[in-house]
C-alpha cells in the first residue's frame, strides 16, 4: 500500500497520522465541498480510494465510485472514525493474504 485518496470530511485530524502508521506513504484528501469536485480525476498513482460516507453528497460518491471502477482501483466506503477505517484496512490485509 502506498498511495491513498480520501474523499469527504472537512478535516482528517489525526487519521492522517494513523493511516501513515498503517503503511500508506501518501494520503491525498479531497473534502468534496466544492461543486467542481465531481470533475476531478483520480490521480493515476493512487492505489486505493476511501470515501467518507458521513461527509459526502450522493452525487460525488456516485461519480467517484464510477471513476474508481473505470480505473480498476479498489474503493472502500468508511465512516469518519478510526475504528471503521481500521476495520477496512484489516479486511484489505486479509484479502492480500488470501484469507
Amino acid at each position: 500500500m502506498s498511495s491513498l485518496l480520501v474523499v469527504g470530511a472537512d478535516h482528517l485530524g489525526n487519521i492522517t497520522d494513523k493511516l501513515k502508521n498503517s503503511g500508506f506513504q501518501e494520503i491525498i484528501h479531497l473534502d468534496g465541498r466544492k461543486v467542481n469536485m465531481v470533475k476531478r480525476q483520480i490521480p493515476e498513482h493512487v492505489d486505493i480510494v476511501f470515501v467518507m460516507t458521513d461527509y459526502i453528497n450522493h452525487n460525488l460518491a456516485k461519480v467517484i465510485k464510477q471513476k474508481a471502477k473505470d480505473q480498476h482501483k479498489p474503493i472502500y466506503f468508511v465512516k469518519r472514525s478510526w475504528s471503521s477505517i481500521q476495520t477496512v484496512i484489516q479486511q484489505m490485509g486479509d484479502e492480500l493474504r488470501g484469507r
